[in-house]
C-alpha cells in the first residue's frame, strides 16, 4: 500500500500563492494517478486536480481550472498542485490522493487518501 505525506499549506490573503507538495512511499504499482481531493467545512470532498504517471493525462475541476497547475516527479515519487490566485472559497483541508485509476480520483473516491494539509485563504 502507498502512504502519502502532505505538506506547503498555509494562510494566504485572496490572490496569492502556495505550493503543495505530496511524497509518496511504499508500493507505488497502484499509484498510476496522483493527485488532490479537498474537504471545506460542512462540506463534502470534492475533486481539485489528478495527473497520471506519465503526466500525459491531467483533470483540473472546473472551479480551479486556469489557476492551478498539477505536476508530478516519478524520480522523487512526488506530485506538486502549484495554486495562483487563491480565493477564500479554495479554503479547505487538502488531502493528497491516489489510485491506479485517475477516473476514481476524479470522482472523488481515491483508493488512497494522504493526511491533510490545511489552506486558508483570507478575503
Amino acid at each position: 500500500q502507498v502512504q502519502l505525506q502532505a505538506s506547503g499549506g498555509g494562510l494566504v490573503q485572496a490572490g496569492g500563492t502556495l505550493r503543495l507538495s505530496c511524497a509518496a512511499s511504499g508500493n507505488m504499482l497502484n499509484s498510476n494517478g496522483m493527485g488532490w481531493v479537498r474537504q471545506a467545512p460542512g462540506k463534502k470532498r470534492e475533486f481539485v486536480a489528478v495527473i497520471n504517471r506519465s503526466g500525459g493525462l491531467i483533470y483540473y475541476s472546473d472551479s480551479v481550472k486556469g489557476r492551478f497547475t498539477i505536476s508530478r516527479d516519478n524520480a522523487k515519487n512526488t506530485v506538486y498542485l502549484q495554486m495562483n490566485s487563491l480565493k477564500p472559497e479554495d479554503t479547505a483541508v487538502y488531502y493528497c490522493a491516489a489510485d491506479i485509476d485517475v477516473n476514481r480520483v476524479r470522482a472523488g473516491s481515491p483508493i488512497t487518501i494522504g493526511q491533510g494539509t490545511q489552506v486558508t485563504v483570507s478575503s
